[in-house]
């Protein structure tokens, strides 16, 4: 029985949405956990590659290693992003991606995206914005240099999933999954030695398990769904990130949920669950 591809998100979503509270346990500098983020899956499938004698830099994997380029430069905007705003302001125009990713997909992938999909996607934004409205937003210079680096992270972000998706065709998962990690592993390298405080043997451990669970077991859940499904659909499921990781916070951290928070979660998943009883979700490849 094969794995349902909208089930895949979810697993995926939860995954990653788990991020938080790995970071507050870790209580290490960003660029030390980002750079276990990446690196952790590199040397992981280095090995199996070498065990599988899979030859690597075969066909077009130029244009895989500028896709891993994009996703080095949006790691380091999102970091910029949250030095100069607030966490608020950045979530939300974060998860703007997935509306830039539908757009890129449509004029790239050549995908149709329905009005009823358009829709949809409109509702799931909605929810995340009302999640987080009643947080203050300031027009600052610093919320504005913030907010305007999460905005062009989200945009690179969105044109990598496209990437990627297109190269699903010519890749296996994990092939896509090295790629995608290599240039940020050698980009954040420098940083494991530069940061302090140096990881101890423990917190070593539980970044590389992170970098385990979400660079490789998350990923290979969310690649696997992005070859079954129309870019649109993919991106509206990829929202579970935000409510996982609000029910992660109230069990790990005793956070308060806010009505904004059920309100808008409860419009994300009111459009998920109505974007799935579309008749007219048609995978993109079906094998």
């Amino acid at each position: 029985m094969k794995l349902n591809p909208y089930l895949a998100i979810i697993f995926a979503a939860t995954i990653s949405g788990s991020s938080g509270v790995f970071i507050k346990l870790l209580n290490l500098p960003s660029t030390s956990i980002t750079f276990f983020r990446v690196f952790i899956p590199v040397i992981i499938l280095l090995g199996y590659f070498e065990w599988k004698k899979i030859k690597l830099f075969q066909g077009n994997y130029k244009i895989m290693l500028i896709a891993s380029g994009l996703n080095a430069a949006m790691m380091f905007l999102y970091f910029v992003a949250y030095l100069y705003t607030s966490i608020g302001n950045a979530v939300i125009i974060l998860f703007t991606w997935p509306i830039f990713a539908s757009i890129f997909g449509a004029i790239f992938l050549k995908e149709k995206v329905s009005k009823r999909t358009a829709l949809l996607i409109g509702m799931a934004f909605l929810g995340i914005t009302v999640m987080y409205m009643n947080k203050e937003i300031s027009f600052g210079n610093k919320d504005f240099i913030g907010m305007a680096a999460m905005l062009l992270s989200a945009i690179i972000f969105s044109i990598t999933v496209v990437i990627f998706k297109k190269g699903l065709k010519k890749y296996t998962k994990t092939e896509t999954i090295f790629y995608q990690n290599l240039v940020g592993a050698i980009v954040f390298l420098p940083f494991i030695f530069i940061n302090k405080p140096i990881p101890t043997i423990t917190q070593t451990g539980v970044a590389s398990l992170y970098g385990f669970l979400v660079g490789i077991i998350a990923f290979l859940l969310f690649f696997f769904a992005l070859k079954k499904l129309k870019m649109s659909h993919y991106s509206l499921f990829t929202y579970w990130e935000v409510p996982a990781a609000l029910i992660f916070s109230v069990v790990f951290f005793k956070e308060v949920i806010t009505l904004n928070m059920i309100i808008g979660g409860t419009l994300i998943l009111v459009a998920g669950l109505l974007l799935r009883k579309d008749k007219s979700t048609v995978p993109v490849d079906a094998d």
